[in-house]
């Protein structure tokens, strides 16, 4: 495959190094540790430092806020986040690479019982600040308010709400560990996961990375990598 043209390189890793922006709290895309970090988006941004014909350094972080905030001020070259209206506004996404699942958690007893009884007056959902899902759900429910923690689950535990809200699989995990609460069946959001870039960086930057992206996607390079950690998530589809 051809390696990128030298003005893409120079804008994408204007230091000479790729600087890789991970978020820690989704088991799904990162494992590992900040030392040793591994994952489908490790796996890609070594991909693109190698097509970029430069070295990769990571930094870990402990939720998509601190990334997101990393990517604006220039901290980091690229970044690995969900697609979101208000993240969009400063970052130049790609199409998904991988499509995750937002699920609610709830006590056994209640009677909330589907997604849609959720959003009803009253009802207090504990997010993790500055998630996907808390940008989601801040801009979508009608009725049922938003109360945010450092996590969701333990805002919802603290604070004896009546749901709290997750990507699906450590929230599976939540669940499992504690017997007291359970999920409602089904996903109230399908999560869109991209690689992105400062707005202020090339469009020549923008277009080389969907197009990488692409060619992952189609390859199996993805497929493969999400096997390789475990994780029984959807490749997204072709854009």
């Amino acid at each position: 495959m051809p390696e990128a043209a030298p003005d893409v390189v120079t804008d994408l890793a204007p230091g000479g190094v790729l600087r890789a922006a991970l978020n820690l709290n989704n088991p799904v895309l990162v494992q590992g540790t900040p030392a040793a970090p591994t994952g489908v988006t490790v796996d890609i941004a070594r991909e693109i430092a190698t097509r970029l014909g430069v070295a990769v350094k990571f930094s870990c972080f402990a939720g998509a806020l601190d990334s997101f905030e990393a990517i604006v001020a220039g901290r980091a070259d690229v970044c690995f986040l969900a697609v979101e209206p208000a993240r969009a506004a400063e970052i130049a996404f790609t199409a998904p690479y991988t499509l995750i699942e937002g699920v609610y958690a709830v006590p056994v007893g209640s009677p909330l019982g589907t997604v849609a009884d959720v959003d009803s007056a009253g009802v207090r959902i504990g997010v993790k600040l500055g998630s996907a899902y808390d940008l989601f759900l801040s801009r979508t429910l009608r009725e049922a308010t938003v109360v945010r923690g450092t996590e969701g689950t333990t805002a919802f535990i603290n604070g004896s709400l009546d749901a709290a809200a997750g990507v699906r699989e450590p929230m599976t995990e939540f669940v499992a560990a504690h017997p007291g609460y359970r999920l409602i069946p089904g996903r109230f959001m399908e999560i869109p996961q991209a690689v992105g870039i400062p707005k202020s960086r090339r469009a020549e930057s923008a277009r080389f990375l969907h197009q990488l992206v692409e060619e992952l996607k189609a390859a199996g390079f993805v497929a493969d990598s999400l096997r390789r950690s475990g994780q029984a998530v959807t490749v997204a589809p072709p854009a």
